[in-house]
C-alpha cells in the first residue's frame, strides 16, 4: 500500500529564520510518529543541548528572491572565477540549518532498505576523521569545553558521491526531493541578503567561525583562534536566515561541475552541469573549513575537488525542495 508523505504545517507568523520542519531520522521515532517522517512546526524555541538532541533534520525555509552572485572586482583577495558578478533569481526551498552531522550521518547511514527501496551504494557508518570514537587515531580529537562526544561535529571524509547516496536515502525513506544545494542556492542562502565578503559584514573573526585564525587575516582585525579541528556544529552565531556554520568548519558540496568563471551560467539558481562530463568530472565546495585561510571562507570563494575524493576537511548540507502536498509552506 503507498502512503502518502506527511504533510508538514508553517508557524508563518515566527521570524523567517524559524520556519521550517524537523526530518525524523531515527527509526523509533518514526515508528512511533502517527505519520511517517516529519515532525511538525519549528517553535522558535532554543535549540536542545549538543549531545541531548535526537538526530533529526532541521529544515529551515529559504525564500524565493534574487541577488549578485560572485564578488565584486574590489573585493579584497578575489579570485578571477568568481566573477563576472550576474543577477539569479531563485525559487524558495529547505535548506539544513547545519551541516550533516556524524550523529545523522550514522543513523541514515544505518539504515536498512525497505520494500521498494533501494539502495546506490554503501556507506562507512563512521568515515569522520574528527571522532571520539574507540579506535580513532589517538590524538586526533580535542573535545571542547561541553563536549562529551563528537556526534554534533560535522560529518567529514565524505566524497560528493556518498553525500548524493545520504540524499538518494532520504528521499526514498520520505517521498520528499532532497539532494546537494546548487552552487546558486548555496552563496545566495549564505549570504541571506547581504552583499558583504562574509554575511556577518566585511571581516571575520574565530569568535564567528572556526578556520585557520592563527595565520593570515582578513580586514584589519586581530589575529586569532586556530582550533586545529572541527568544532559543534551550533557553536558560531547564525546568519540572519538561521543558518550556522555558513563560514568555515567543512567544505560543503554543491551539486554543479565546475566552471573556470560565470560566463553563460544560468540566472535561475539551477546547477550548472555540463550534459556529458565524465564521471569523475570536479564538483564544486563552498564556505572554507577549520584549515582554511579566512579569505577562502568569503561567501563568494570557490573550491573544487573530483566527487570520489575524501577529506577531513569535507562534508556537506542538503536541500530539500517544496515539491508536492507535504510541503507548502
Amino acid at each position: 500500500m503507498t502512503t502518502s508523505p506527511p504533510r508538514v504545517n508553517f508557524l508563518l507568523r515566527q521570524p523567517r529564520q524559524v520556519q521550517g520542519f524537523r526530518e525524523l531520522l531515527h527509526p523509533n521515532e518514526l515508528a512511533e510518529s502517527s505519520e511517517q517522517g516529519a515532525e511538525g512546526l519549528l517553535d522558535g524555541g532554543p535549540a536542545p543541548a549538543p549531545g541531548q538532541e535526537s538526530p533529526a533534520l532541521t529544515m529551515l525555509w529559504i525564500p524565493p528572491g534574487r541577488f549578485l552572485m560572485g564578488s565584486p572586482p574590489a573585493e579584497p583577495e578575489r579570485d578571477g572565477n568568481e566573477g563576472p558578478q550576474h543577477l539569479v533569481q531563485l525559487q524558495g526551498f529547505f535548506m539544513g540549518q547545519t551541516p550533516i552531522t556524524q550523529a545523522q550521518w550514522r543513523e541514515v547511514a544505518g539504515w536498512q532498505e525497505r520494500p521498494g527501496e533501494e539502495w546506490g551504494r554503501l556507506l562507512n557508518m563512521d568515515p569522520s576523521a574528527f571522532q571520539s570514537k574507540e579506535g580513532q587515531r589517538e590524538n586526533v580529537v580535542r573535545l571542547l569545553d561541553g563536549e562529551s562526544n563528537t556526534d554534533q561535529r560535522p560529518v567529514e571524509m565524505v566524497s560528493w558521491d556518498d553525500a548524493m547516496e545520504f540524499c538518494h536515502r532520504l528521499s526514498q525513506r520520505t517521498s520528499r526531493t532532497y539532494t546537494l544545494p546548487s552552487e546558486a542556492q548555496w552563496e545566495y542562502a549564505c549570504r541571506a541578503g547581504t552583499g558583504s565578503p562574509f554575511h556577518f559584514g566585511e571581516m571575520i573573526t574565530t569568535e564567528l567561525a572556526n578556520y585557520r585564525g592563527s595565520g593570515f587575516t582578513y580586514g584589519d582585525v586581530p589575529k586569532g583562534i586556530y582550533q586545529e579541528q572541527t568544532t559543534p556544529v551550533r557553536m558560531f552565531p547564525t546568519n540572519s536566515w538561521g543558518l550556522h556554520d555558513m563560514h568555515g568548519n567543512v567544505w560543503e558540496w554543491c551539486l554543479d561541475h565546475f566552471h573556470a568563471s560565470y560566463e553563460g551560467a544560468p540566472a535561475d539558481g539551477s546547477a550548472w552541469l555540463y550534459p556529458e562530463a565524465q564521471t569523475d568530472w570536479p564538483r564544486l565546495l563552498r564556505g572554507g573549513t577549520w584549515l582554511s585561510n579566512p579569505g577562502e571562507c568569503r561567501s563568494a570563494f570557490r573550491y573544487t575537488y573530483k566527487p570520489g575524493v575524501v577529506s577531513s576537511n569535507l562534508g556537506f548540507r542538503v536541500v530539500c525542495l517544496p515539491q508536492g502536498p507535504s510541503l507548502n509552506p
